[in-house]
């Protein structure tokens, strides 16, 4: 018995490593220390740069050449909306840290409208949300849309303590239920949804953008609770 619990704790220390120690996950001929999820470079015009691209300026094709993967895309759109196209990695390795990525990119509703038009296929998710996966053709036309905003889904579950240590102080916490807590970081363009009973998920935008994080926060505080 004891065997198996020390043979659980090595595996729970090895996956745990890379967030503390930098050395951890090295390859040789590639610096893993560099495009971290906490290393968030910011400007004097409200823009930030983080994984190597600047976002809201910078394409999704001048991603791709940094990240050397290729993403599926897609229009994720809620019944009688146009939706929000997004570029989705089902793993990437950011730095050391393995995670799910997914990019939105900046489309207008009537670039969105075309390409659904044109799209082979939809499909339903788990939800009425519908998956509209893009024409082949319309693959060179994502490329060349800007960056609006990345979320990243780690691999690996982190506690508060651990993503506070990296990440620094948030400028506000804001628990949402006994579960859940968000860590809002302004002037990085930064929400972390920390989530004891799931997978973390770090959201990204500009940080002269980040109303699109705060405000579906701060309506939802608005909202009386039914169950008081």
């Amino acid at each position: 018995m004891k065997k198996v619990f020390l043979i659980l704790g090595l595996i729970v220390l090895a996956l745990l490593l890379p967030f503390f120690f930098t050395d951890v996950g090295r390859h040789e001929g590639a610096d893993h220390n560099v495009g971290l999820p906490w290393q968030i470079q910011v400007d004097g015009t409200g823009s930030s740069q983080v994984f190597g691209v600047v976002l809201g300026r910078d394409r999704l094709g001048d991603m791709l050449s940094v990240l050397g993967a290729e993403p599926e895309l897609a229009i994720i759109a809620a019944p009688g909306e146009a939706g929000s196209l997004e570029a989705y990695f089902s793993e990437l390795r950011l730095g050391f840290v393995l995670a799910k990525v997914v990019l939105t990119l900046e489309a207008t509703p009537e670039t969105l409208v075309a390409m659904a038009e044109r799209a082979p296929k939809a499909e339903y998710m788990e939800s009425s949300t519908r998956k509209i996966r893009l024409a082949p053709d319309d693959r060179a036309l994502a490329e060349s849309l800007p960056v609006q905003a990345i979320s990243v889904i780690p691999t690996v579950n982190l506690d508060e303590a651990t993503l506070i240590e990296r990440f620094g102080t948030p400028g506000e916490r804001l628990p949402v239920s006994s579960e859940r807590v968000h860590l809002l970081y302004a002037d990085k363009g930064l929400d972390i949804v920390v989530d004891a009973q799931g997978k973390e998920l770090l959201q990204y935008v500009p940080p002269r953008d980040f109303a699109r994080l705060r405000e579906p926060l701060r309506q939802a505080e608005s909202v009386p609770d039914a169950t008081r």
